[in-house]
C-alpha cells in the first residue's frame, strides 16, 4: 500500500490499484523525487497533469504539497475508481474538494484537448510495456503546453533507454534510484527574465544515483 510521503496529507495511506496492471512508485523513489521538485519550488501553486496515474499516488502527493490543480488522467476502469477514492482521501485531508480532478480516458486524448493545461508539471510514469515509439508520440504533445518554467517528469526503468524528446524540450537532468529512472525535462526557451518555477541557477545537466 502507498502512502502520502509529506505535506498537508503526509502519512496518509492511499488505496492501490488490485492485480499486476500496475507497477506503483515505491515511497523511496517518490520522497527523492519530490524532494528535489520541492527544492525547485515546483509545487507551491502549480498546475499538475498525472499521466498514466494508476492510483493516482503522483499526484495525490503533489497535491499535498500544495499542488493548486492536479489532473489525474487514466484509462483503465479499476484504476480510475481507485484515483477517485484516493483523491477523496486526500480532499478530506485537506479540507476541500477542488484541487484534484479524474479524467477517464486515453493520455493521448487527454493532450489532445485544447482546454486542457497549461501546466507547471508533467509527471509521466507509463507502464513498462509502452514503447518507445509510443512514449515520444506522448512527449511530442507537450511543447508549448507547459508554462514558463515547467517541467516534465518521465519515471521508467533504469534499463530502458533515455526518452527520445521531442523539438521544443530539453534533457537537464536524470536520476536513478535502484531499478527505476527518472528524466526532467524543460522548455529549450522561456520569455526573457521569467525564471519563476525553473531549477536553482547552476543546476545545469547532472546525473544522481541513490
Amino acid at each position: 500500500m502507498s502512502r502520502i510521503v509529506a505535506g498537508a496529507a503526509g502519512g496518509l495511506r492511499l488505496r492501490s490499484v488490485p492485480g499486476q496492471g500496475t507497477r506503483p512508485t515505491t515511497d523511496r523513489v517518490k520522497e527523492a523525487l519530490f524532494a528535489r521538485l520541492e527544492a525547485w519550488n515546483m509545487l507551491a501553486g502549480a498546475a499538475v497533469a498525472d499521466l498514466y496515474a494508476g492510483s493516482g499516488a503522483l499526484g495525490c502527493e503533489a497535491a499535498s504539497r500544495g499542488a493548486a490543480e492536479v489532473a489525474l488522467v487514466e484509462r483503465h476502469g479499476p484504476a480510475v475508481r481507485v484515483c477517485r477514492d484516493n483523491a477523496a482521501l486526500v480532499h478530506r485531508a485537506l479540507g476541500r474538494d477542488d484541487v484534484v480532478t479524474v479524467h477517464r480516458g486515453s493520455v493521448e486524448t487527454y493532450l489532445a484537448d485544447p482546454a486542457e493545461g497549461p501546466w507547471d508539471l508533467v509527471l509521466a510514469d507509463p507502464p513498462y510495456p509502452l514503447g518507445e515509439r509510443e512514449l515520444t508520440a506522448v512527449l511530442a504533445r507537450l511543447p508549448g503546453r507547459l508554462r514558463p518554467g515547467g517541467v516534465v517528469v518521465v519515471e521508467r526503468s533504469a534499463r530502458s533507454p533515455e526518452p527520445r524528446w521531442p523539438a521544443g524540450l530539453r534533457r537537464f537532468a536524470h536520476a536513478r534510484h535502484g531499478e527505476t529512472a527518472t528524466w526532467f525535462a524543460e522548455a529549450d526557451e522561456a520569455p526573457a527574465g521569467d525564471t519563476a518555477g525553473t531549477p536553482p541557477a547552476g543546476t545545469g545537466t547532472h546525473d544522481d544515483a541513490y
